[in-house]
């Protein structure tokens, strides 16, 4: 027979090239099940991914899009097309997806398990045991009380009696999801607040006690007689004993021999780590137990020292949330006929359902925290953040209808009882519990006000209000710590942090007497680092949140590094770590910022141009793309915008500060004749920086932004290493012919582009920008403006007046003003090789530049970039490619009267 003439009635070989025999792609085979498989976990990521994007901006979980997903795939809607489900999810096909599904199911509960601290329910034990078991005893008394009404209407499996199927729908309406709670409480950063701690520990108990509850309903379902249930039980027990004392303690050791413990689990024990999960969950199933119960014990033991369990999470949470996990919850949906709840008894059961699981959850929460001295609007956020069920709720209703515990109609009022509570979490805590009240909250128990809002020490608030908008200097300054960026922070505090010591000689009184030196010593700098983790939708992340922010501030290298640096240069510290989202980095800073009373908030500007400090790949952005980020460009404005109520801000932009020069691109292996090594030629070793000098360029235009720069320069000048250059621009409005000789003490005409004259009796430079022209000095400022530079310009102590320059510059307005000044910037900065670089400090906001910086932004429809966000100059600067660093200033607070 000719291969082209093969039949299905033929019992050769099937066909191998697929499509190009004309074989249907779509089609099950029991030999080659995977073609469908592929095609079906294809649509169910789709639906997913597309259903989660638009709830993401609702502020749900990615639960939420998953079954949604199911139920649009399931008999709801998809499966009403004719032939839908015979060509998509036919029924001979489901046993593949079954498995692959409950595979994923069993690691995601070693997930869970993982998630879940023990510690955290040990340490707020009290709070946790009542509000947990409240929380718990209540709905499941509501649970049973109308379960007796649904077993009645709807059950249609007499081998399951009404105590086990009470039992279950207790357990079911008892439940709170943990792991989706823990994602609304870091959404809403709740988890460090006293609401958070209480909530999270009470779901720790929660969580546990209802995998217990439901574990005994699955043994008694699966088993015969209550003896063999008692014997399931009474195995599961044992089981869990011997992990814990036979199995864990070995475990430890291996890890700490391994280097696991600390460094991160390695391949073997990753995949030691799985054949424990695999084994546990087999030895449960055949006992008559789910398998997900022997993955959660597992994952119970795992130590969480040394992030062990973070670490491990990270090493195959995404495989799980992005694939498997989606493909159990498309089952549920599968399963979710909402066609069946189709008469007014149906829906009211349904109602009643969601009624028992909000009120249950709801007032025995409230009562328990409120009966631990929490407040009230506290407790009645507590009691709605019990009520979440989510995922976990759905995994236990899969369970209950596959052991025939619940009718395809009970399961689908389960489900919409679940979407409800779950969808109602957040929009609910908001509500009882906005930012305002948190905030109210927290100055009434620090003694800061009354409950009436009043100040309670308003007197010391309005001296330190006075003082600080008296004192000009750089006192407390509050910096984004991020690891690319270290160098230039160091650089720059040891600038800006004055002598701590002087020595002073005392004159004797009498003249036998000696004279004495005395030690004077100066109030220190105080600098406040915070550094930022991005909060993601990944466990590891929300557990990075949960292990505490205080943990990672005391072990975090980057916070160390910078701790230890300050310290020893006579620099008074402070430093933590904040894990938020990535939209909410510019208020964590500008919170900071306010609460540490800061004078000066340093926002430095990332080497490759992102928010993330991803050092895998630690090779520096080139200029095209280092300032093109749309996600870091609007993080700079939100932080700008914020800042201006709060205090002056300022964006550095490296590059060679410090004497560090970075590489742009990927380094070229080089090929010579010598007989050295390459390794050799790299690791020859950098010398110290011989000239330790750096020289600012600072162009004054007049405005708050200019005004606040320009004190920040000469704070900066008192370091013995840093010479300025201080030019007042004055533009002019008009060009006019050479004339009179009397003039020529306030112009003067050239051929040559525009340069200063530096004339050092009189402080004062004239400056011409085009060839046979004479341009005149006119003010570039208002009265107050040049009174301001007029009178530090005078003032300039002596130690300062070798090594700071003011001058004049005169440059036409229009579009040659801006190229004129970069010449200016150019000629000031970046000629001096091999020192410790250089820094143009420019003012974002100055007087000339004002409405552009201020408007341009909405007048392009808010698209933010270089330009509008700091300013006209400094993008031309940047662009241009001068050889020196940024300093780009924004008056805030104060600093703008």
């Amino acid at each position: 027979m000719a291969g082209g003439e093969l039949t299905g009635n033929s019992t050769g070989a099937p066909p191998q090239a697929g499509i190009l025999e004309g074989v249907n792609p779509i089609v099950y085979t029991p030999s080659n099940p995977i073609t469908l498989f592929i095609v079906q976990a294809i649509i169910v990521i789709i639906f997913c991914q597309l259903l989660a994007y638009p709830l993401r901006w609702l502020h749900q979980p990615r639960v939420i899009a998953e079954v949604l997903g199911g139920i649009l795939l399931g008999p709801t809607v998809m499966m009403r097309i004719p032939g839908f489900e015979a060509a998509i999810f036919p029924p001979a096909s489901m046993p593949v997806f079954n498995n692959v599904a409950n595979l994923g199911l069993i690691i995601f509960l070693f997930l869970v398990a993982l998630e879940v601290d023990i510690r955290l329910f040990t340490q707020n034990w009290k709070a946790a045991l009542s509000v947990g078991m409240a929380g718990m005893i209540l709905p499941f008394g509501l649970g049973f009380a109308i379960a007796w009404g649904l077993y009645k209407q709807f059950h249609v499996d007499e081998a399951i009696g009404f105590g086990v199927f009470g039992l279950f729908i207790g357990t079911a309406l008892a439940i709170t999801a943990f792991p989706v709670l823990c994602r609304i409480l870091s959404e809403l950063n709740l988890l460090r607040s006293g609401v958070g701690v209480t909530v999270l520990a009470a779901g720790i108990g929660n969580d546990v006690t209802g995998w217990v509850l439901l574990a005994l309903c699955v043994a008694l379902t699966n088993n015969s007689s209550g003896l063999a249930a008692l014997w399931a039980l009474l195995c599961c027990i044992g089981w869990t004993l011997f992990l814990i004392f036979a199995i864990r303690p070995p475990f430890i050791w291996i890890l700490k021999r391994t280097g696991s413990l600390h460094n991160g689990p390695t391949q073997g024990m990753v995949a030691l780590t799985m054949l424990m999960v695999l084994a546990s969950s087999w030895f449960t199933g055949i006992i008559g137990v789910h398998p997900i119960f022997g993955a959660f014990l597992v994952g119970l033991i795992c130590p969480h020292d040394g992030g062990f369990a973070i670490k491990l999470t990270e090493k195959i949470e995404d495989l799980i949330s992005v694939l498997f996990l989606p493909l159990y919850f498309a089952l549920s949906g599968l399963k979710t006929n909402l066609g069946l709840l189709n008469d007014g008894i149906t829906w009211g059961y349904c109602i009643g359902v969601i009624v028992c699981a909000f009120a249950g959850k709801i007032i025995g929460g409230t009562l328990a925290a409120r009966a631990n001295k929490l407040l009230w609007r506290e407790s009645f956020t507590i009691g709605a953040l019990m009520s979440c069920k989510g995922l976990v709720e759905l995994i236990v209703l899969n369970i209950g209808y596959q052991a025939g515990i619940l009718s395809e109609t009970t399961f689908s009022m389960f489900v919409v009882m679940a979407l409800v509570t779950t969808v109602a979490t957040t929009p609910m805590t908001k509500l009882l519990y906005p930012n305002w009240y948190q905030k109210k909250v927290e100055r009434w128990r620090k003694g800061e006000i009354d409950w009436d809002g009043n100040e309670l020490n308003p007197s010391e608030s309005l001296q330190g209000g006075v003082k600080k908008g008296v004192d000009t200097q750089i006192r407390r300054l509050m910096v984004h710590l991020r690891l690319d960026s270290l160098p230039s922070l160091f650089t720059f505090i040891t600038i800006l942090s004055p002598e701590s010591v002087t020595k002073k000689q005392i004159e004797p009184e009498t003249p036998e007497g000696e004279s004495t030196e005395v030690i004077i010593k100066k109030r220190p700098l105080e600098v406040h680092g915070m550094r930022i983790l991005e909060l993601t939708d990944r466990t590891s992340s929300v557990m990075h949140l949960t292990e505490g922010e205080d943990f990672y501030s005391l072990r975090d290298p980057v916070v160390n590094a910078f701790r230890t640096f300050s310290q020893l240069h006579d620099v008074a510290v402070s430093g933590r770590v904040a894990v938020v989202p990535a939209d909410s980095y510019a208020e964590t800073l500008v919170t900071q910022a306010h609460e540490v009373s800061s004078d000066f908030a340093l926002i430095p500007w990332g080497e490759s141009g992102s928010m993330s400090e991803d050092q895998s790949f630690p090779v520096t952005a080139d200029t095209n793309e280092r300032f093109k980020s749309f996600t870091h460009l609007e993080f700079i404005s939100q932080t700008l915008e914020k800042a201006s109520a709060v205090c002056n801000t300022g964006i550095f932009i490296d590059n060679g500060f410090g004497g560090i020069t970075k590489p742009v691109d990927r380094p070229e292996l080089q090929r010579t004749k010598s007989a050295i090594s390459i390794r050799n030629q790299a690791d020859v070793a950098a010398l110290p920086v011989a000239n330790k000098s750096h020289h600012i360029f600072f162009p004054f235009f007049g405005g708050a932004d200019d005004c606040v720069a320009l004190r920040i320069v000469l704070q900066m000048a008192k370091n013995p290493h840093v010479s300025a250059t201080i030019v007042r621009i004055n533009s002019d409005e008009k060009e006019k012919p050479a004339t009179a000789k009397s003039a020529a003490a306030s112009t003067t005409t050239t051929s040559e582009p525009a340069t200063i004259e530096d004339k050092s009796e009189t402080n004062k430079t004239v400056v011409t920008s085009s060839p046979g022209t004479t341009t005149t000095s006119s003010s570039g400022a208002d009265a107050k403006d040049g009174a301001l530079y007029a009178t530090l310009k005078s003032s300039l102590p002596q130690e300062l007046a070798s090594r700071v320059t003011f001058s004049e510059a005169d440059v036409p307005s229009g579009k040659e003003e801006l190229k004129e000044i970069v010449v200016l910037a150019q000629q000031a900065v970046g000629n001096t090789r091999d020192n410790a670089g250089d820094v143009v400090v420019l003012g974002r906001r100055n007087a000339k530049k004002v409405a552009e910086v201020g408007s341009s932004s909405s007048a392009a429809g808010g698209v933010t970039d270089l330009k509008n966000t700091v300013g006209e100059l400094a993008e031309r600067l940047i662009t241009t490619g001068i050889r020196a660093s940024l300093l780009v200033i924004q008056a805030g607070g104060r600093g703008q009267a």
